[in-house]
């Protein structure tokens, strides 16, 4: 058992091997809630979960961080009168918990909040200016109460992303008076007069707030420690922010993160998905139009370094292929549930499913896995192999679990789901039984012209020993 992940600082992959084997740690950079999800948020999140999964599967336990940046640039500037910062960061992480967890993405073991690991970041800002690596703006400059990080005192910045310092655009995130160079960094922002009083901290060099980067670096440090596995993100975030942490993490004396995972982003309709655009997607208008099961399905299917292009077909294909498990799986209960031959079917996960997933989180070919074996048990159904079937049926039972797909899991029950397929089910099998009076009648013409009515909803029916059951159609 080898994992292989593709590590960005290395631009290769690596056998993964954790500090701790009996204990994977990852942090990964949460949202910044100054408004809700989109699918990008989703796909992102959904990345890691993935990985988590499969880590615990192999690791048997993982800690798993991920913030929420709840005091930031964007936060402020979307407050309202009505709606102070704190409140509306609130009010939008509860969004994206709602969306994370409405397709199953797993609660991580911690989620801090940036606003409640304030001193901790003080306490590295600290560690950095006694190191010669930042410097507080001068008193008398309109940038007082600033401390920036120096970058050109750590010859190692720009290794995350192989870039050359002279090359970086300047740093824009803090008024660059104060900056002894323009690619300097923010640290600690002083306050200032347009800004809540809320929002600001005492420090040692003035009021004020925690810049963006440092956030991560002291979160992660106090939940995960000075050395970690595995660094996420999506892909946009690699710089400034990760190359950011990188350098004020490691100037400081800490060794950070071991591997550096990012996700692929998503484009719609081939072009990047951006708020300036107005083609980004919203994580609720999804979820009120598309089965959760099939969301999560849809943005698992393409691997998740690479960039998932969302487009017409995107959910219709991904529901199509839940359907055609669920039918399966469906269908083997109904046959197998009376199953009284002595056979031990042992639940493992099958080995190229395992093989895809150790060879850097290899989804879309774990499901190509996946798909075969639902074939293969379907035939074996049509055979009347029972053995065979119920051999296909553990091992999809055990990949879609370990995916978060199983359609049969009552995660994926919501009521309103319940009272459709209730409905749905009782107006079929009442069709399926009218066709079968006609049939005893030999009112052939009749016992049709149902089946084809049937049909035409997309509903396929089978015809066995002990009744006629209906499905929905692969067409």
């Amino acid at each position: 058992m080898t994992v292989q992940l593709y590590d960005t600082k290395a631009q290769a992959l690596r056998d993964f091997v954790p500090l701790d084997p009996g204990n994977v740690t990852i942090y990964v950079c949460g949202p910044t809630v100054q408004s809700g999800p989109h699918i990008g948020h989703l796909r992102g999140a959904l990345s890691f979960d993935l990985l988590r999964r499969w880590l615990a599967h192999r690791y048997g336990r993982v800690t798993f961080v991920r913030n929420v940046t709840d005091i930031d640039d964007k936060v402020l500037a979307n407050a309202t009168d009505g709606e102070p910062w704190w409140a509306l960061a609130y009010r939008m992480e509860q969004e994206f918990t709602r969306a994370y967890t409405a397709i199953g993405i797993l609660a991580p073991t911690y989620e801090p909040r940036a606003t409640a690991s304030v001193p901790q970041m003080q306490e590295l800002i600290q560690r950095l200016i006694d190191a010669g690596h930042a410097y507080p703006a001068d008193h008398d400059s309109d940038a007082a109460g600033d401390v920036y990080f120096d970058v050109r005192s750590w010859p190692a910045y720009g290794t995350l992303t192989n870039q050359s310092l002279d090359a970086m655009e300047p740093a824009a995130d803090a008024d660059p008076r104060g900056k002894r160079d323009p690619r300097d960094f923010a640290l600690w922002k002083g306050g200032k007069s347009d800004e809540p009083e809320s929002a600001s901290w005492e420090s040692p060099w003035g009021a004020g707030r925690p810049g963006w980067h440092i956030e991560c670096s002291a979160m992660s440090r106090r939940y995960l420690g000075a050395e970690f596995d595995i660094h996420g993100g999506g892909l946009d975030l690699r710089f400034p922010h990760h190359e950011n942490e990188l350098a004020q993490s490691a100037a400081a004396g800490d060794a950070f993160a071991r591997y550096w995972v990012h996700n692929g982003l998503v484009t719609v309709a081939g072009q990047k998905m951006s708020k300036s655009l107005f083609n980004f997607i919203l994580a609720d208008d999804v979820l009120r139009e598309r089965d959760p099961l099939v969301v999560r399905y849809a943005l698992a299917a393409a691997h998740y370094r690479s960039s998932l292009d969302i487009t017409a077909s995107t959910f219709d294909e991904a529901e199509a292929a839940i359907d055609r498990i669920r039918t399966f799986l469906e269908r083997a209960v109904r046959t197998l549930r009376d199953e009284t031959d002595d056979v031990t079917v042992d639940a493992v996960v099958p080995a190229r499913f395992a093989a895809a997933l150790d060879d850097d989180l290899g989804v879309p070919q774990a499901l190509a896995v996946l798909h075969e074996t639902v074939r293969d048990g379907n035939t074996a159904l049509d055979a009347g192999d029972r053995v065979g079937a119920l051999h296909a049926f553990a091992d999809v039972a055990v990949m879609t679990g370990i995916l978060g797909i199983d359609p049969l899991d009552p995660l994926w029950r919501t009521a309103d789901a319940s009272v459709a397929a209730s409905a749905l089910d009782t107006l079929v099998t009442t069709m399926i039984a009218q066709r079968a009076d006609a049939r005893a009648a030999k009112d052939w013409a009749a016992a049709d012209r149902i089946r084809d009515a049937i049909a035409a909803a997309g509903i396929a029916l089978e015809d066995s020993a002990d009744g006629t059951h209906w499905s929905y159609s692969d067409g």
